[in-house]
């Protein structure tokens, strides 16, 4: 992960300095803006591997900035993570339902915030199996990073890839959310499971115009499966 350019989005120069010297310790390269129009730039000249993003920005928030970036061709792969004083449960998951990969709660330690960096990057890297998954005209290329129903791309964030992608490869078995969290999250990584339930809406979401998302099925008071049974 060394060399990987992180965009640090936030208006607080005291912030932005506190992280220059552990994140560049840790082998990344930054750069930084204190709004949204200067992080708009930013991208245009350079994609980002990574946006670390504050909810509270002066003119457009973080919220509505992350949403943005989600509906654009060119930025929704960009795994973002946000940074934020606002603690609610409720909070999280509007974080997490416009497009954010993990949401990081102010005051926070360098170290927590490198590790959860190093875990949304690892979870969004290309994958090393490169068998294509196939479900009638739904198919999954692990090697290009594409979704297809026929012809057609289905535009899917990182981590609902990465979901779609441990479905597909063991169907008909019911998951728990902890085992969801261990299988495509990875061990060790600070996230709630209610963090799960919000991807596999935006998950069902993008596959529901195409109509595959009665395959993600909910087993209540268990889990999720992801069921082919009766697809012909």
């Amino acid at each position: 992960m060394a060399g990987q350019h992180i965009l640090i989005v936030e208006d607080e120069a005291d912030i932005r300095e506190m992280l220059q010297l552990p994140l560049t310790k840790a082998g990344f390269v930054l750069e930084e803006a204190p709004d949204v129009r200067s992080a708009q730039t930013l991208i245009f000249n350079r994609l980002p591997d990574l946006i670390l993003l504050d909810w509270m920005l002066p003119g457009t928030n973080g919220v509505e900035f992350a949403r943005q970036l989600k509906k654009d061709n060119r930025t929704q792969q960009i795994p973002i993570i946000m940074l934020t004083a606002r603690g609610e449960e409720s909070d999280k998951i509007r974080g997490l339902e416009v497009g954010a990969d993990d949401y990081v709660t102010k005051p926070f330690s360098p170290r927590e915030l490198i590790a959860r960096i190093k875990a949304v990057l690892r979870r969004t890297q290309t994958y090393s199996d490169s068998e294509q998954l196939v479900v009638n005209d739904l198919q999954l290329d692990p090697a290009e990073h594409r979704v297809l129903v026929g012809d057609k791309e289905v535009q899917i964030g990182p981590t609902e890839f990465r979901l779609l992608h441990f479905f597909m490869r063991h169907p008909e078995r019911v998951y728990s959310r902890n085992q969801v969290l261990d299988q495509v999250w990875g061990g060790n990584v600070y996230i709630e499971e209610r963090t799960v339930d919000v991807h596999i809406r935006r998950l069902r979401k993008a596959l529901s115009q195409y109509g595959y998302d009665h395959l993600v099925q909910t087993v209540r008071g268990v889990g999720y499966r992801f069921s082919v049974r009766g697809v012909s």
